[in-house]
């Protein structure tokens, strides 16, 4: 089997109103735009991938082509070094490791955890926030995902003294498991800088964490690269401290697990590391007595790229991106059929290959 072809669409679908993302500053988000890519082959197998994008869109089809065609996509490894090649001078790749395992998954009629010697069972999810919210009206929130089976939410929090929205949930809610994200590993600059932490702002944070109790994890307090500040935070605190979903590649997690800078690794597939190296960074991981829980705030092909590898590996839980007007009707808008839990959990799709499905009219719309 060969590829023959790399085909780009930009695909845009318009809010029902703005969404404020506490990784774009100031921002008021009114679309979910992305780049969606088909790797076509000479056996009429096609694999699809999906990257985040912005108005106008990032093009990249040509230097793909140039770099993918004539490669048998079975050859994982030796496209992932090709890969390497294009994130030294252009877009970070690793999203389109993924078409290259939908690709091997429709050839052998299996969907892609089958492929790394695992069975599909339900996983958790807990409900993932993207906006910063009084007390009053994030409490509200989480009585609504409790309704719906949620057991656990991830908060946002941008300022060291919103503190007191944690505290004011975990009172509502003395059973629930709360995650906590800073989100001070990266951001976008848009419309104005992020609000950024010092050590002693982390660390003054996490100890309150630890004050309120049963929080499983505080999320990206320091900036990715800060390897040693996470060690010293996660040795001076109780609360479990997580991060790395924007680091690019498994070399970052090695410098993770070698500074002892983390409890949870967080890499995405399609922003970090692709699928087969977010494997390997689990297995790190695992052998690290670490937890491994995927960043999978992209779109719904991302989401099912991270589903296969939470599966593949038993990750304990599955981010489940819910802030309306930002839902699961919005992120896989692009798919026939999208990702909706049951009651709390969820299960890998069991179709070939990632297990979606991308209507014609997607893409004869993104063409017209």
């Amino acid at each position: 089997m060969q590829i023959t072809g790399v085909t780009q669409y930009h695909l845009e679908h318009h809010l029902e109103e703005p969404f404020y993302p506490t990784w774009i500053p100031g921002y008021p988000q009114s679309t979910h735009e992305l780049e969606l890519f088909a790797v076509e082959t000479d056996e009429d197998i096609t694999g699809y991938a999906a990257s985040p994008s912005f108005g106008g869109g990032l093009d990249y089809e040509t230097p793909l082509e140039i770099f993918l065609v004539g490669e048998d996509p079975h050859n994982v490894e030796g496209i992932l070094r090709k890969l390497d090649t294009i994130n030294l001078v252009g877009p970070r790749p690793w999203h389109l490791e993924m078409a290259l395992w939908d690709i091997i998954g429709k050839d052998a009629g299996k969907p892609v955890y089958e492929l790394f010697g695992a069975e599909a069972g339900d996983v958790p999810v807990y409900a993932s926030t993207g906006e910063v919210m009084d007390a009053d009206a994030r409490i509200e929130y989480v009585e609504e995902r409790v309704a719906e089976g949620f057991e656990a939410v991830k908060l946002r929090v941008t300022e060291v003294d919103h503190v007191e929205t944690v505290r004011a949930v975990r009172e509502a809610f003395p059973d629930l498991t709360l995650m906590v994200d800073a989100n001070k590993g990266w951001s976008v600059r848009v419309m104005e800088e992020e609000v950024t932490w010092s050590f002693a702002d982390a660390l003054s944070f996490a100890r309150e964490l630890d004050d309120i109790g049963g929080v499983a994890w505080l999320e990206e307090p320091l900036p990715r690269h800060d390897y040693d500040g996470y060690a010293r935070l996660r040795d001076a605190v109780d609360v479990n401290v997580a991060g790395g979903e924007f680091n690019d590649g498994p070399h970052h997690f090695r410098e993770f697990i070698d500074h002892g800078s983390l409890d949870v690794l967080q890499p995405d597939a399609a922003l970090a590391t692709g699928i087969r190296r977010a494997v390997d960074v689990a297995r790190m991981a695992q052998a690290h007595g670490l937890e491994f829980v995927p960043h999978t705030w992209t779109n719904a092909l991302g989401f099912a790229a991270n589903l296969h590898v939470i599966t593949a590996v038993g990750s304990p839980w599955c981010e489940y991106p819910m802030e309306p007007p930002w839902t699961p009707d919005v992120w896989s808008f692009m798919l026939e059929e999208g990702f909706a839990h049951d009651g709390g959990t969820i299960r890998a799709p069991d179709d070939p290959g990632l297990g979606v499905t991308i209507p014609d009219e997607v893409l004869e719309d993104a063409e017209g």
